[in-house]
């Protein structure tokens, strides 16, 4: 019997379609379940669900989509659940409790927003997501960690159950797909003409313009960068308005200009990162493995990364590109300066870290190690 596969994830799940794709081509019946936008699982004909849950604790928005989560996997009986994102691993298993010949697994992507805050609000609702972590653990048949720290984390805190546990690196890039999509992008020059860059070195991030992933420490880097380069430009991608409370504000970004530009989400990443003479992403929060590290790594571009769980997966420091410690905005700043100094070494770097990436994070490689796994579940 042809294996059925319901993936479950968060706003971004759609990032996870060649992922997907890939597993139907293994001979898996693929569906997806997620709060993101149909329409790109629609494009390549994938069955697609959409739940309703936030990434911010919402008690009455988390019990519908426990209802709700309840009987899609009732209605489809699917033979694994694969759950990514904080709230479908803990939800999920519940859910499915009582749902006979279903296999849980849940990959911890990072340990979320709630261990970046030290609010009284967090701290108090640690014990509570702790709690609901252990029950949920006593029916995930696997939990997959992309790194050794987040696995640690969890068995320290009791919060595995009986089930499998393992290290997959990372979800998995598809490079071929990137470098295709790169090469029908604007070229460089018609993006920094577009950008008003002309000919200025540019550092840019990708990344949700967010507190915890580090932006307030980027913009302080960045503006003691200017003062010893006025002609260096920062470039940030990604979302800012979607981010509530936990956002940038646009006053705190205009302090920067010009020297620092907020262009908001892009469909045009890997085209983007080819303008970039330095990625820097210095993130504050415990990643899994960032998406977009491995993308810049793809790139070839010489990154500038914090010594974060995930970050030091993909960037080996002074060989494949430099770790700096979370909140040090001067380090960061003069890290980039020394890249920005001697452009041929960064280079190397960046060589150095596309080719890493091509051999460890690659997405067929990614896809065995799952799909060898779901096997063995099924045949269990």
């Amino acid at each position: 019997m042809t294996p059925h596969l319901l993936c479950i994830g968060g706003d971004d799940h759609s990032l996870r379609i060649p992922f997907l794709l890939a597993l139907r081509d293994r001979g898996f019946r693929v569906s997806a379940a997620g709060t993101g936008d149909h329409a790109p699982f629609a494009k390549v004909g994938l069955e697609y669900h959409h739940l309703h849950f936030g990434r911010f604790f919402s008690p009455l928005a988390d019990w519908g989509a426990f209802r709700a989560m309840a009987k899609l996997i009732a209605n489809l009986r699917p033979s694994i659940v694969q759950c990514f994102d904080t709230k479908p691993y803990v939800l999920a298993p519940l859910s499915a409790r009582g749902i006979p010949d279903v296999r849980i697994v849940s990959t911890i992507n990072g340990i979320g927003l709630l261990y970046c805050l030290h609010s009284p609000l967090a701290l108090s609702l640690r014990p509570i997501y702790e709690a609901l972590q252990r029950a949920a653990s006593r029916s995930t048949t696997a939990t997959v960690f992309q790194n050794h720290e987040d696995l640690t984390f969890f068995t320290k805190r009791r919060m595995l159950g009986a089930g499998r546990n393992l290290i997959i690196p990372g979800s998995g890039i598809d490079i071929e797909k990137f470098e295709q999509l790169a090469a029908a992008g604007p070229s460089p020059t018609e993006l920094r003409n577009s950008l008003g860059l002309g000919d200025c070195d540019v550092v840019m991030t990708v990344t949700r313009m967010t507190r915890q992933k580090g932006i307030p420490t980027l913009l302080e880097a960045a503006a003691l960068v200017h003062k010893r380069r006025p002609d260096v430009r920062f470039l940030l991608v990604g979302p800012r308005e979607s981010e509530g409370r936990f956002a940038v504000t646009q006053a705190e970004l205009d302090d920067h200009k010009p020297y620092v530009m907020a262009i908001g989400r892009r469909s045009d990443v890997p085209a983007l990162l080819g303008i970039a003479d330095v990625f820097a992403f210095p993130s504050e929060y415990p990643e899994g493995v960032p998406r977009v590290l491995l993308e810049a790594a793809a790139a070839a571009r010489p990154i500038v990364t914090t010594r974060m769980p995930g970050c030091s997966d993909v960037v080996k420091d002074g060989w494949n590109g430099v770790l700096v410690p979370p909140h040090a905005p001067g380090m960061l700043a003069e890290k980039i300066l020394e890249m920005l100094r001697n452009l041929d070494a960064a280079a190397v770097m960046g060589a150095r870290a596309a080719e890493f990436v091509k051999k460890e994070f690659n997405l067929e490689i990614t896809v065995s190690r799952y799909a060898a796994l779901y096997q063995e579940l099924v045949k269990s």
